[in-house]
Formats: structure tokens, C-alpha cells, sequence
């Protein structure tokens, strides 16, 4: 009864959650128990998982997609397979891989989707990092199987599986290059980290902009005198704090000496 009422008090006390919120940090908490259950498993077992899941995923998309393009694909003529040369035809075999049904879709992109992923997972528990070569080498076989299973190119299916596993092999090796390079941090100048500290240390952190509007940047910050601080319109008081902190700091006070 005791707990009971305890609970009940506390539940009370605590503010209304959103529905929305607290179903998303449900799925996150799920999300990461099964991460951590299949990082713990063997090989085998989470390369499977992995490549199951992600053509699950892959199918739905498909499908969805497949119900989009079944109605325009349907309102198209066929022409006879006969009068058409085997370029005509390659390219008509193309098209209807692209535009196929829900269920045409959906085995497309399980099958693309699922051997991406399974070879990622294989490359990154043997390799232990995740890096470009690894992509291409994922989205090759992907095209490739994509190319396969579709009926992509006509009868060289073979040749037309290594030009779709290289062009795949491109297109996510440049993505994942372009990714990188947002996703890094701009590098920060350490230097002008250390003098925005030292205004900070000394109560004048509304004169940064002043530092930045004197373009004094990389290692010019630390070797600052008195008639570069003028330079960038430190008023007298500011600037003897400026300066006596310098003297008192010896690494700024030995790169400052290096000037002069």
C-alpha cells in the first residue's frame, strides 16, 4: 500500500510528459539495447541480422516507391519485343526495372539495401573502422546485385553487373567524401583561442570583435605590443591589463620576445 501511494505521489509530481517524446525516447532506448545486444554477438550472427533488417527496411521503401511508379508504367504501351533492335530493348529492360511493381520494387531495393549493409557490417567488425574504402566496396556489391536481380542491361549481365557495382562504387565513395568534409569541425586557431581566454581572464571580452576586426589571427595574437593593440583600438586602461598579463604569462611573454 505504502509503495503504492508512493507511486502515485510521484507520478503526481512529475510534469505531464508529450505522448510524442516519450514514444521517441522509447524507441531510442529499444534502438540502443539492440545495438548493444548485437554488438555483442558473433560475426556470422550480427552480419545476418544486419543484412535482414536493412532489406526489411529496403523492401518498404521499394514497395512505397513501387506503388508510386506502378500507375505511370501501366498507363505506358508495350511495344512487341520483336520489332525493337537490342539497344531498343536494353534500354526498354531498364526502364522497366526502375518502374516495376510494389513487389518488384520491394526485392530490388531489399536486395540493394540488404548486401550493403551486410557488407558493411562484415568490413567493419574485420577492419574495426569505417572509412571510404569500405563504402565503395559495400555499394559495389550492391550494384552489382542490384544489377542482377533487376535484369538491368539485357542478356551481359555480368559485364553490366561490374559497370552498375562501379558506378554505385563512385557515387557513394564521392558521398561519403562529401559527408566527411561537412561533418568535420573547422579547426580552430589555438592561438587566438589562448588570447580570447587571456580578455576573458581579464574582464574584457567586449573587445574580441576588435581583435578580429584587426585581422590578427594564427601565432601574431601571443607576440601583441603596445602599438599593435593600438592598432585594433584597445583603449589605454584595457591595454596596460593586456600587457601585464602578457608579462606575466611566460610562454606569451617568450613568443613575444622572439619579435623583437
Amino acid at each position: 500500500m505504502e509503495q503504492g501511494k508512493q507511486g502515485v505521489m510521484v507520478a503526481k509530481l512529475m510534469p505531464n510528459q508529450n505522448p510524442i517524446e516519450q514514444l521517441q525516447l522509447r524507441f531510442k532506448e529499444l534502438e540502443n539495447g539492440f545495438k548493444s545486444w548485437l554488438s555483442k554477438q558473433s560475426l556470422p550472427v550480427e552480419a545476418a541480422v544486419v543484412t535482414v533488417t536493412s532489406a526489411a527496411q529496403g523492401a518498404a521503401i521499394g514497395g512505397f516507391m513501387g506503388t508510386l511508379t506502378n500507375d505511370v508504367s501501366s498507363s505506358l504501351p508495350t511495344p512487341p519485343q520483336g520489332s525493337l533492335n537490342p539497344q531498343a530493348m536494353a534500354s526498354l529492360q531498364q526502364a522497366q526495372a526502375l518502374s516495376g511493381g510494389p513487389l518488384v520494387q520491394a526485392r530490388n531495393f531489399a536486395v540493394m539495401t540488404g548486401v550493403n549493409a551486410g557488407i558493411s557490417c562484415v568490413l567493419k567488425r574485420l577492419r574495426g573502422k569505417e572509412d571510404v574504402q569500405s563504402s565503395m566496396v559495400a555499394a559495389f556489391g550492391s550494384g552489382a546485385m542490384f544489377s542482377l536481380v533487376s535484369g538491368m542491361g539485357g542478356a551481359n549481365q555480368a559485364a553490366n553487373a561490374i559497370t552498375s557495382g562501379l558506378f554505385f562504387a563512385l557515387v557513394q565513395g564521392g558521398l561519403f567524401q562529401l559527408g566527411q568534409k561537412f561533418s568535420q569541425p573547422p579547426a580552430e586557431d589555438i592561438y587566438y583561442t589562448r588570447t580570447r581566454t587571456m580578455l576573458n581572464n581579464l574582464g574584457l571580452q567586449n573587445y574580441e570583435k576588435n581583435f578580429k576586426r584587426g585581422l590578427l589571427t594564427d601565432n601574431t595574437l601571443p607576440l601583441l605590443t603596445d602599438s599593435a593593440l593600438r592598432d585594433v583600438k584597445i583603449p589605454p586602461g584595457p591595454r596596460l591589463l593586456i600587457l601585464d598579463h602578457i608579462q606575466r604569462d611566460p610562454e606569451l611573454k617568450e613568443r613575444r620576445g622572439i619579435r623583437g
